[in-house]
């Protein structure tokens, strides 16, 4: 375990105002602290209802008290939990009276987390899964959160660790004790034909990183269409508030305005654009230039047309819905819509949200939740399968060199759990941590 010069402390709950504050300490001054400001002796694991006061007896509040002896506490250390009234001046009190301890600050932000992670108490995909539990908004990035910080993702890289492992031991006892009948010639054949597998299921796995972008990060949806066609109407529809501005004359959106949805437990992040047109009015020209720059990343696009006036045969990408508006009025566009609908009398509206959820369903398909989500996971996994297709193609190239492909593999593999070679990410993953996590 880390050994810890300094004691930290941090409001581990939400802001205050409050009905309820929960500072942590965490450190090897976490007994000592119990001593000397709270009324009487604390059982640990026991919620235990204290007077919390300074060390010249002044009492600051009452609340109860939680302390967990380390080695088996969040961070690995001791942690001692003073669950107070959730008053602006109550935590300020507190905070001044544990501030005046020699030894002890207020912790940086993720530190409690970081803690956890240097004393073997959780690795990098569960530290980074309870950061996106804590953010979590949706049911499906509750879930996705829920696997990756419970350790379910972690034991298939664990397993796929020790495959790797296993592979390069066979095949240096076989360099070592060729001669010895106990290790037949032909286990590293063994060894490739598993090697073969295993790539096969990474790359497989890996597969899914656009799916946990997905869930993670959100859907993006944008509307588009010609001027008026009514892409800012549609937007407040489908929120049931006002966001975008409306009007009758073109060209009142001149940029990416954004919102979020939920549909089905997905966060579905909702563009809405310029009307597509030629202009020389400058500002115009720049929303339209953003327009299209936000449909070429975006996973789905709902292409409006009103279908009141006429309208062009035009073919549209194979990420877009055709939605028609202005239902209500009679129809002259003979183009075919794969939804039709009315802002004004809400028609359509919930068949178009269907329809959003069914286009999301096709990309994230119902299975397990255990997938990438990060960036950095995809480059770990990428750079293994590269590693593992090296040592199985090379097979004219000596044994050792390709044992030294399968040990760069599960170095990559390692990466991500934060088993090997991870001291310059740190910073950055418990960076996005608040103060108290």
């Amino acid at each position: 375990m880390v050994e810890f010069t300094e004691t930290i402390y941090a409001l581990s709950s939400g802001a205050v105002p409050a009905g309820l504050a929960v500072i942590r300490v965490s450190g090897s001054k976490v007994t000592d602290i119990i001593g000397a400001i709270v009324s009487s002796t604390v059982t640990p694991r026991t919620a235990s209802l204290r007077t919390i006061r300074t060390r010249n007896g002044e009492t600051l509040d009452s609340g109860l008290v939680l302390f967990f002896p380390g080695p088996n506490s969040f961070t690995g250390e001791d942690v001692v939990e003073f669950h107070v009234h959730g008053g602006r001046a109550v935590v300020s009190a507190v905070y001044k009276e544990l501030s005046s301890f020699n030894g002890l600050r207020q912790a940086a932000p993720g530190e409690f987390s970081r803690r956890a992670f240097e004393n073997g108490k959780l690795d990098l995909l569960e530290i980074e899964g309870l950061a996106d539990l804590i953010s979590a908004e949706t049911e499906m990035q509750r879930r996705l959160a829920l696997e990756q910080s419970s350790g379910g993702l972690s034991s298939i890289y664990e397993a796929w660790a020790q495959r790797l492992t296993r592979g390069r031991a066979l095949i240096e006892a076989e360099l070592d004790f060729a001669e010895e009948d106990d290790v037949p010639g032909s286990v590293s054949d063994q060894v490739w034909s598993d090697m073969s597998s295993l790539a096969k299921e990474i790359r497989q796995h890996l597969g899914m990183a656009k799916s946990g972008e997905i869930i993670r990060d959100g859907f993006k949806v944008v509307i588009a269409g010609l001027p008026n066609a009514g892409k800012s109407s549609l937007m407040n529809a489908l929120v049931r508030r006002d966001i975008a501005i409306v009007t009758d004359i073109a060209g009142t959106t001149r940029d990416v305005l954004s919102t979020d949805l939920d549909i089905d437990g997905f966060l579905v992040k909702l563009y809405d654009t310029a009307g597509l047109r030629e202009t020389e009015e400058l500002v115009e020209r720049e929303g339209i230039r953003r327009a299209r720059s936000a449909m070429e990343a975006a996973d789905l696009i709902i292409y409006i047309e009103d279908m009141s006036i006429p309208a062009e045969q035009s073919p549209v990408p194979s990420a877009t819905l055709r939605v028609g508006t202005k239902a209500d009025l009679p129809a002259v566009s003979r183009n075919t819509y794969d939804v039709r609908i009315s802002v004004e009398t809400g028609a359509g509206l919930d068949e178009l949200r269907e329809a959003i959820g069914n286009r999301l369903r096709e990309i994230v398909p119902p299975h397990s939740l255990a997938m990438p989500t990060r960036a950095r996971h995809n480059d770990s996994l990428a750079e293994c399968i590269a590693a593992i297709d090296r040592a199985i193609s090379n097979d004219h190239a000596d044994l050792d060199l390709r044992a030294e492909d399968l040990r760069a593999a599960g170095t990559a593999l390692g990466r991500i759990t934060g088993r090997v070679d991870v001291e310059n990410l740190l910073d950055v993953i418990f960076g996005e941590f608040c103060i108290g996590k």
